[in-house]
């Protein structure tokens, strides 16, 4: 029996090498070269025909620009991530860590859109009984949903192509299997070949398809990198399994912004959208206490206030710094700044950073509220609790401003926020009801503020 033939395959870019070498030679990057199995090869094209057959040459201003229609899923929070709802033609890939809820919020929509619309769900890694019992458990009116429990590739697109539905989940990608490969399902070949094949589908016939795609363990979605590339949206799932609560953030959307994000409740009847996240991020404390300041960020079109707390205690050592769900190097950055340009001196203590909730927030305009969330829990002199904070801190002490600033005022006025530190570029022209604007220029300015703040 012939001996069979293995290559290594990059998971970040598709190149493929003999042996095993420690950098890929096509992308260059470290460590992504996996072993697979040889595909031998065909001469037949036919599954890689044009997305939508032949096309003639015109330029780009004889085509007609329209805007997509969206069929909204009904549930708002989705339609949200999705930036409105979904495409004809478009190709969703959401990932998430086991157990967090994908399948099922995919079921819940399933649910909604089978009202009205011809869906499909095929399951590549339940059974039907399995998926009944789950439906059954969310209460859902699933008589209009169909179900196909399959893991081969051909069989799948034969399906689609007769039934003709207008969604189609698959859960996930990494289960399909194809007759054209002879390595096994999960591989890098079948995983590529698997999403090529839907996609094309999907261009051609109109078909909104949306895959489920599994995670490695730093929260990366697993496979090639050319699966992100290749679908229209990629939309994360994050949250702690511990907690209730689940966020789904769009990171790639060709048809709406990136960055938006749906907040979620998981509830022994699925997940039910939340209305006012807001309150999810900030702490309920009986009085004002130190360290902590109110921040209002903004994740995509949506403004979200969320606490940030901050724990100044005296070293024992080497002075550590540690932050959750704010980015670590940038909290070195703010402690020399705070030193150098308003002479708070930290370098003696082990400062500790977190944001409320387990959101994660990668924007600078959070530098002002860490700050003086540091400065009011070195000195024990709590903030007041109407306060919000936002702005982002430069090298030389500046106070820059933050992206829709007004937007972010007028949620915190809607909240009952009363005063806002912010920086003087941000300042409106014209008051907001209820809430007094304190503009500020520099670090120092902001520290002495502290002080006249009861």
């Amino acid at each position: 029996m012939a001996k069979v033939k293995t290559i290594y395959s990059c998971t970040e870019c598709g190149a493929s090498a003999a042996k095993w070498q420690g950098q890929c030679p096509g992308c260059a990057v470290w460590n992504t070269l996996v072993e697979t199995i040889a595909e031998p090869v065909t001469n037949s094209n036919s599954r890689f025909a044009a997305l939508g057959g032949t096309s003639k040459l015109q330029t780009l201003s004889e085509i007609e620009a329209r805007e997509e229609d969206r069929l909204p899923t009904g549930i708002a929070e989705f339609d949200r991530a999705l930036g409105g709802g979904l495409v004809a033609g478009g190709v969703v890939l959401i990932g998430g860590d086991p157990g967090i809820g994908k399948s099922t919020l995919l079921l819940q929509a399933l649910a909604e859109l089978s009202a009205g619309n011809q869906v499909l769900y095929v399951s590549g890694e339940e059974s039907g009984q399995q998926i009944a019992m789950r439906a059954r458990r969310l209460s859902l009116d699933t008589k209009n949903l169909k179900l196909l429990a399959e893991i081969n590739l051909e069989k799948i697109l034969a399906t689609l192509q007769s039934e003709r539905p207008q969604v189609a989940v698959i859960d996930s990608i990494q289960t399909l299997w194809s007759d054209q490969l002879s390595s096994a399902p999960g591989s890098v070949a079948q995983v590529r070949e698997c999403a090529a094949q839907l996609t094309r589908l999907a261009k051609q016939t109109g078909i909104t398809v949306i895959l489920v795609g599994h995670v490695t363990k730093e929260g990366a979605l697993a496979g090639p990198r050319v699966l992100e590339h290749i679908v229209d949206t990629v939309l994360y799932f994050e949250g702690d399994t511990h907690s209730s609560f689940r966020l789904i953030r769009a990171v790639k959307n060709r048809y709406g912004a990136v960055n938006e994000i749906g907040v979620f409740a998981m509830t022994d009847k699925g997940l039910k959208g939340v209305n006012n996240p807001s309150a999810l991020f900030l702490s309920q404390h009986g009085q004002d206490v130190p360290g902590s300041c109110v921040l209002v960020t903004q994740e995509g079109t949506r403004p979200l206030l969320v606490e940030i707390q901050a724990l100044v205690d005296q070293s024992h050592g080497n002075p550590r710094r540690l932050t959750v769900g704010l980015e670590a190097q940038r909290l070195a950055m703010l402690l020399a700044v705070l030193h150098r340009h308003a002479g708070v001196v930290c370098f003696d203590q082990d400062v500790f950073v977190n944001a409320v909730g387990g959101v994660k927030i990668a924007e600078p305009a959070a530098d002002l509220a860490v700050l003086l969330a540091i400065v009011s829990s070195l000195k024990n002199k709590a903030l007041p609790s109407k306060l919000i904070v936002f702005g982002e801190v430069g090298l030389a002490g500046e106070i820059r401003p933050a992206p829709r600033g007004q937007e972010r005022l007028k949620e915190a006025a809607k909240l009952g926020f009363t005063r806002a530190l912010i920086p003087e570029a941000n300042k409106p022209k014209h008051p907001i009801d209820g809430i007094e604007v304190i503009a500020i220029r520099r670090v120092e300015e902001a520290v002495e503020r502290l002080r006249e703040l009861d």
